[in-house]
């Protein structure tokens, strides 16, 4: 069994190794888009399995055995490995995509109008929008 990492990883890292895991055992054959899409939704569907039935589950998982926390990791571990090689595959740079990802949200969902609500972007009025988009005053050229 291969030695546990005790050290901060980046997606490149873990790119590098999925590549190489993958040709080592020659399974580059098998893993076209749709095979990995399949295989990391199973992943979910185990990682939902863990968490169905116990309600509203608290921050730190207080009150879980380590046991579960360790099963909680394999499966979230087994989500983002599929999800990297995916990425890998199909051409994303999936550190770039995130990063342009979470700057289209900071726009979507401006802090003045979405700070402390859940609604979705399209339940924010236009009219709240331009107020946001003019420092609290209504924009005339929208009235």
């Amino acid at each position: 069994m291969a030695e546990v990492v005790e050290r901060e990883v980046t997606l490149k890292e873990l790119k590098t190794m999925m590549a190489e895991f993958a040709r080592e055992r020659d399974w580059d054959q098998f893993h076209s888009p749709r095979n990995l899409l399949l295989a990391m939704v199973g992943e979910v569907g185990e990682l939902s399995e863990i968490f169905q039935w116990k309600g509203e589950v608290p921050r730190g998982l207080p009150g879980w055995k380590n046991e579960e926390k360790q099963h909680l990791g394999e499966e979230l571990s087994d989500v983002l490995l599929y999800l990297v090689r995916l990425a890998d595959i199909c051409g994303i740079d999936l550190g770039k995509a995130a990063l342009r990802k979470l700057e289209l949200n900071a726009k979507k969902y401006p802090v003045k109008l979405c700070k402390g609500s859940s609604r979705k972007h399209t339940q924010i009025s236009s009219s709240e929008a331009d107020c946001n988009e003019s420092d609290g005053k209504e924009d005339p050229s929208k009235q």
